[in-house]
C-alpha cells in the first residue's frame, strides 16, 4: 500500500497527500475485508478538535486524514510541514464514488439537508452507475441522544449490506457516530464523514466558482451567499490561523 507522510496542526493528524495518492490509497482500502476511516478535517474541523480534546482522538484515529481547505495549506508553511495541495471531501466523493463503480460495491448515503436532498444525491449516483442501496437522511438534531433511533439506523444498513457509506451529518456529529456505529457494521470497508458534500450533488446548494476555489476565497463565497455562516467562517478564516501562530510561532 502506499506511504504517505503526516503533519500535526494542533494535535490533529492531516495526510500530506496529494489527490492522486489520496485516490490510490482509498482504492487499496476497497480491496481490504476490513473496516477504514476517512475524515476531512477543514480549518472549523480542527479548531473545534483543539478545544474538545475527545473529538480530537476520534479524528487522530482515521485511516486518512485529507487537508480539506485552503487555510490548512496556508498555515502549513508557517510550521514548515508545508501540505502539496488541497484535497476537499466534495471533490473526493465523486472520486471514491467510482471506485465503487468499478469495483461493484455497495454505497449507502446518511445525512444531508433533508430527506428529498437526500434521495436527489442518490439519484444522481445511480445515474452515474452506482449501486446506492441506502439513503436516509439520518439522525435529527432532537434524536441524538435517542438510542433506539440509532438502533434502527443500524439495522436497516446492516440489512442492506453496504460496502461504504458516506456520512454527511456534519462535524462533530458525523466522526463521532463513525467512531460509535463502525464496529456494528461489519459489511463496510469504508466510512467517510463527508460534510456538506452530498448537497453539492444534489445540488441543493451551490460550490464555489472553481477561481475561487483555487484561490482560496470560498470562504467568501459562502459568506455572500450564507451570510448566517458568518462566526464559522471568521473561525475558520481568522481564529484558526491566529491559534495555529500562537501556538507554533508567537510562542518560541
Amino acid at each position: 500500500m502506499l506511504h504517505v507522510q503526516f503533519m500535526n496542526i494542533l494535535g490533529v493528524k492531516i495526510d500530506a497527500v496529494t489527490k492522486t495518492e489520496a485516490i490510490m490509497k482509498i482504492a487499496a482500502f476497497l480491496d481490504e475485508q476490513k473496516p477504514h476511516f476517512i475524515t476531512t478535517p477543514n480549518p472549523e474541523i480542527i479548531l473545534y478538535a483543539h478545544r474538545h480534546h475527545e473529538y480530537r482522538e476520534i479524528l487522530n484515529k482515521a485511516d486518512l486524514a485529507l487537508p480539506d481547505g485552503a487555510g490548512l495549506l496556508f498555515v502549513s508553511r508557517f510550521i514548515k510541514q508545508a501540505l502539496p495541495e488541497r484535497v476537499s471531501g466534495a471533490d473526493m466523493v465523486p472520486e471514491i464514488a467510482k471506485l465503487a463503480r468499478e469495483k461493484h460495491l455497495k454505497i449507502a448515503l446518511l445525512g444531508g439537508l433533508n430527506q428529498i436532498t437526500i434521495d436527489k444525491a442518490a439519484g444522481v449516483m445511480r445515474a452515474w452507475g452506482n449501486e446506492v442501496v441506502y439513503a436516509s437522511h439520518g439522525v435529527p438534531k432532537e434524536q441524538w441522544e435517542n438510542k433506539e433511533f440509532h438502533d434502527r439506523i443500524i439495522n436497516e444498513l446492516r440489512a442492506a449490506r453496504p460496502e461504504l457509506v458516506f456520512v454527511a451529518l456534519g462535524h462533530p456529529k458525523q466522526e463521532q457516530w463513525i467512531d460509535r456505529y463502525r464496529d456494528s457494521l461489519p459489511s463496510i470497508r469504508l466510512f467517510i464523514g463527508c460534510g456538506g458534500a452530498l448537497d453539492f450533488i444534489a445540488g441543493a446548494m451551490r460550490r464555489a466558482p472553481a477561481f475561487m476555489r483555487r484561490a482560496g476565497l470560498e470562504w467568501l463565497w459562502r459568506l455572500v451567499r450564507e451570510p448566517k455562516r458568518i462566526k464559522r467562517i471568521l473561525n475558520a478564516v481568522i481564529v484558526f490561523p491566529l491559534t495555529v501562530f500562537n501556538a507554533y510561532v508567537w510562542k518560541k
